[in-house]
């Protein structure tokens, strides 16, 4: 049962490091439970709050229903609002893939000064606070004459959206085996045939999984949306957050609901196809 110094030991010291074993392990779990209980009980209220009867947002609701979710389909300011989140989003996906993948390829195996520093500056987003990245792009954008559009928008988000392409696919690049590429250029096959029949295929899940992650980080950004999005371009997570400030619509908690659902939908179709939690470890 015991190895290592403990195998001499007395009977007393190998029941004592047993029950420190074991109760090292309990007071784990039980902290690890209550981890997840407190970061899911939020959820839970807004799930159960969603299918309320009454007219207010009230924990717990004095009955069940489900007509604020038969109001969702009167709500165009809402739908209006997701259907603009969800354009910005894709388009900021294309573009963050493109250009993640584009500098994870330059950046993955190079032992460089110049890759390192493309690394770090391709990071930098996830370290400045995306209040003060949202105006100093405003001020980016005043200063060369481009006013605010769904296009600033869109590049707002690419940038605060790359790193999570890049992260990914560089992972996904550090476990390619060398002797592909090299048994590949062996047979004759040149560097894009290499790329597109062997590499892109490999890196694949890596892919996926940031730009899975990108689609919800820009779905659910408001920071930059504040400050790059013009009076038509109504952001879903703004209107959500107006709407609370406001009159505290039931309607929101249904839409919540909705959102939650498809998200942990998502998230398992993405662990089924990419392996998120691999690429998240």
């Amino acid at each position: 049962m015991f190895d290592g110094p403990l195998a001499d030991a007395p009977l007393p010291a190998k029941r004592i490091a047993d029950w420190e074993g074991r109760s090292y392990h309990w007071t784990m779990a039980v902290l690890a439970t209550l981890a997840l209980l407190l970061m899911l009980s939020p959820t839970i209220v807004v799930l159960v709050i969603s299918f309320t009867s009454g007219l207010s947002l009230r924990f717990p609701p004095p009955g069940f229903s489900f007509r604020w979710y038969v109001a969702l389909a009167d709500a165009w300011q809402l739908q209006f609002a997701a259907w603009n989140s969800f354009k910005i989003a894709a388009w900021t996906t294309i573009l963050s893939l493109l250009l993640g993948v584009a500098a994870a390829l330059g950046i993955a195996r190079s032992q460089r000064l110049s890759a390192r520093l493309l690394d770090s500056l391709f990071m930098a987003p996830l370290v400045l606070p995306a209040l003060a990245f949202g105006l100093s792009a405003l001020m980016l954008f005043s200063f060369v004459g481009l006013p605010v559009s769904p296009l600033t928008l869109t590049l707002g988000h690419t940038v605060v959206c790359v790193p999570y392409v890049v992260r990914n696919t560089v992972a996904s690049l550090t476990q390619l085996q060398p002797e592909l590429l090299e048994g590949s250029a062996s047979l004759g096959a040149s560097r894009m045939m290499t790329l597109r029949r062997i590499v892109l295929p490999l890196i694949r899940p890596g892919i996926i999984a940031g730009g899975f992650i990108c689609f919800m980080a820009s779905f659910d950004n408001i920071p930059v949306s504040l400050f790059l999005r013009d009076a038509a371009t109504d952001m879903l997570p703004i209107r959500m957050w107006q709407d609370l400030e406001g009159k505290l619509d039931v309607t929101i908690a249904a839409l919540s609901g909705v959102l939650i659902v498809a998200t942990v939908t998502l998230m398992l179709v993405m662990e089924r196809v990419a392996g998120l939690s691999r690429r998240l470890a």
